[in-house]
C-alpha cells in the first residue's frame, strides 16, 4: 500500500462459463487471473462454485463427492501458489466437507499465498433451481473481514447478498471493499421471471449505503443437470459489475461474454468520505434490536 494519505488499489471482477470438469475451469480461472494481473488487478474475485457446474439444481446424493476438505484442498493449493507469484488476493469459492458437515466456503488467499481464513455462506437459499439445502450446513464463521495485502476484504456469497445485514455488519468490523462471488441466471419454474436488475441494485444499495467499493462476480452460460424429475436448465446471466461507494456502477459485463472488469479506488479517499458522510456516526444500535427477532417483536 501507498503511504502519504493514499492507498490506491485495483479491484477485478472475473466471469467466465464453466464446464463440469474441475481441471479445465481451473485452467480458465488460471489464464483470466493472469490476464486481470497483467491489466494491474490487484485484488481479483473468481465466481462461486467456479469448479464445476452449478449441481444444486438437483438433489442428488451423488454430487456430496464434489465436496472437498478444506485442509490441502487441491485447487487452493494450486491457487495459493499462483497469488503468490503474481502478488494478487485470491478468494477462492470451493463445496467444503466438513467432517459428516457440508459448507459453501471461501478460502481467503493473501497476496504471498497465506490462507488468511475461511468464510462459509451463512444464508441458503432453497427453491426451484437453487437447492442449496440440501447440500450445505448453514455457515458457523459469522461475517468475517480479512486484513490482506491491499486492504481489508468482507466477502460473503451470491444469496447472503440478498441482506443488507451482512453487508454493515462486515463494514462495521472495518471492510474497506465487500466482495461477492455468485452463481445466479434464470429460475427454472418461471422462464419470464429475470432477477439481474433487482440482484444488481440490491448491491449497488450496500455500496452507497455503507460507502464502501463492491464487486460481483457471476458466471454465463447454460447448465443442464439430471434430476430426479428430468433435465432442469439454468442460463446464467453474469452481468458482474464493480460499484463505487456511492452505489454508482463503474464496470459491468454482459451476459453472455468473459470479462476481466477492473476498476481502481483510493481507500484513503473513500475511507475520508465514509467518515465525514455521518451515517456511522449516527447509528443507534440501542433501537435496532427488531432486527434480532425473526418476527420483529421485541
Amino acid at each position: 500500500m501507498e503511504g502519504g494519505g493514499e492507498r490506491k488499489v485495483v479491484v477485478c471482477a472475473l466471469q467466465f462459463a464453466c464446464t463440469d470438469d474441475v481441471s479445465t475451469n481451473i485452467v480458465t480461472a488460471e489464464r483470466l487471473v493472469r490476464a486481470a494481473h497483467r491489466k494491474g488487478a490487484q485484488i481479483i474475485l473468481i465466481q462461486e462454485l467456479f469448479e464445476g457446474y452449478y449441481f444444486c439444481q438437483a438433489q442428488r446424493e451423488d454430487f456430496f463427492s464434489r465436496a472437498k476438505p478444506y485442509n490441502g484442498h487441491p485447487t487452493i493449493t494450486r491457487l495459493q501458489k499462483l497469488a503468490k507469484e503474481l502478488g494478487v488476493v485470491l478468494p477462492i469459492s470451493f463445496f467444503e466437507e466438513a467432517n459428516n458437515a457440508h459448507y459453501n466456503s471461501i478460502a481467503m488467499i493473501d497476496a504471498d499465498g497465506t490462507d488468511l481464513g475461511l468464510y462459509r455462506k451463512s444464508h441458503i437459499p432453497d427453491g426451484p433451481g437453487y437447492q442449496e439445502k440440501f447440500y450445505f450446513n448453514p455457515g458457523d464463521t459469522g461475517f468475517k473481514v480479512f486484513n490482506t495485502k491491499y486492504g481489508k476484504i468482507g466477502v460473503a456469497i451470491c444469496w447472503d447478498q440478498w441482506f443488507p445485514e451482512a453487508a454493515r455488519a462486515m463494514v462495521l468490523q472495518g471492510a474497506e471493499v465487500l466482495l461477492y462471488p455468485t452463481a445466479i441466471g434464470s429460475e427454472p419454474q418461471d422462464q419470464g421471471l429475470d432477477s439481474r436488475e433487482h440482484w444488481r441494485r440490491v448491491m449497488q444499495g450496500h455500496a452507497g449505503a455503507n460507502l464502501v467499493p463492491l464487486v460481483a462476480s457471476n458466471r454465463i452460460g447454460k447448465e443442464t443437470i439430471e434430476t430426479e424429475h428430468g433435465n432442469s436448465d439454468i442460463t446464467f446471466y453474469g452481468n458482474s459489475f464493480i460499484a463505487g461507494p456511492t452505489g454508482e456502477i463503474v464496470a459491468s459485463a454482459g451476459d453472455k461474454e468473459e470479462a476481466v472488469l477492473l476498476a481502481e479506488f483510493d481507500l484513503d479517499k473513500v475511507k475520508s468520505k465514509r467518515h465525514s458522510w455521518g451515517v456511522f456516526r449516527d447509528r443507534r444500535p440501542d433501537l435496532y434490536k427488531a432486527l434480532l427477532t425473526l418476527d420483529g417483536r421485541t
